[in-house]
């Protein structure tokens, strides 16, 4: 009986949303085209071409490279392989939902087992640099000062992660000495075993990052559709109502968050905090790019809140000195 209740309760619920879709098709529309012209003017520009670059990095030998060069500072800190050290640099500087992606990849070509897999997820989700520094800071509160100290404390706190996680799965360490050298050797060697030809790699990375950039659009207007459901039928204050949405869509809490009227400390916590879970549109854009693999979504949800919590504390504390002297 559970288990037919769960289905008319679903079945209830997707009428009462059609039924909102129809009875607010402006409101519903505007969602539609506000969750575009994110994708259109933030997220696939600063996400496709990294799509790109990470697949034709990644047969030209850069991860095996990279892995040699890193392996220490990555076994030492985060008791990882060096291999993970592809998807958390690369992840510094293109933003999420990027880490999943090429965290799936190295997964599906044998590079990551499922644990590597899952562990290094917790700590590679960074928002987009440019993001913060120029969204955020200076389209959403106006303030330089104050985006690049999200930025710091996003970051630190992301390493944190790491270190906190350090001893879940912990990877075998080796200790050779770090070549570079055999850094380049391996590149090579990964280069000249490559069967395909840079036209056939350069269709494979088009045609797979187009199709990670339109799942990544569809989740997003989903959860905006849901959260505009949501503001239309519960009677919040604005405080609550923005925060609610930056955790279902984080864009349009950032955005609403920004327009309340109380002080920028205050509106830099919030920020920061939703920056740092993400909302539950970027995950599931997670959950969706690993959902033909074995990779745990339960550690990286746990890393999330705490990652949320901690960074959100930093600014707090840090806030009145760095606006007084920097």
């Amino acid at each position: 009986m559970k288990k037919i209740g769960y289905s008319v309760f679903i079945l209830v619920l997707l009428l009462f949303i059609a039924f909102e879709i129809l009875t607010q098709s402006k409101t519903i529309m505007d969602s539609v085209i506000f969750s575009f012209q994110i994708w259109q003017n933030n997220i696939f520009p600063s996400l496709f071409p990294f799509f790109i670059l990470s697949e034709i990095l990644i047969y030209y030998g850069f991860v095996e490279f990279i892995s040699e060069l890193f392996r220490p500072f990555m076994q030492k800190l985060f008791c990882m392989n060096g291999t993970a050290s592809f998807v958390f640099f690369m992840s510094l500087v293109s933003g999420f939902p990027s880490n999943a992606k090429y965290t799936r990849e190295l997964y599906q070509k044998g590079m990551l087992n499922e644990q590597e897999a899952t562990k290094i997820l917790t700590f590679s989700h960074f928002s987009n640099p440019l993001f913060i520094l120029g969204t955020v800071s200076l389209l959403f509160l106006k303030n330089k000062k104050v985006g690049f100290l999200i930025l710091i404390c996003h970051y630190i706190t992301n390493i944190l992660i790491g270190f906190l996680f350090r001893g879940y799965y912990k990877s075998e360490p080796t200790i050779e000495k770090v070549s570079f050298k055999q850094a380049v050797i391996k590149m090579h060697e990964k280069r000249i075993h490559n069967d395909r030809t840079f036209g056939q790699m350069m269709t494979n990375a088009i045609n797979n990052s187009i199709q990670t950039l339109l799942l990544i659009l569809g989740t997003v207007t989903v959860f905006l559709i849901l959260t505009t459901i949501i503001d239309q039928n519960l009677n919040l204050n604005a405080l609550y109502q923005s925060t609610l949405n930056g955790l279902i869509e984080m864009t349009q809490g950032l955005k609403y968050i920004s327009m309340l009227n109380i002080p920028l400390k205050a509106k830099s916590v919030l920020t920061t905090m939703i920056l740092s879970f993400g909302g539950f549109s970027v995950h599931m854009q997670i959950i969706s790019i690993l959902s033909d693999t074995k990779i745990k979504y339960l550690p990286f949800l746990i890393a999330r809140i705490l990652h949320s919590a901690i960074a959100g504390i930093l600014v707090f504390l840090t806030f009145d000195l760095w606006i007084h002297f920097i």
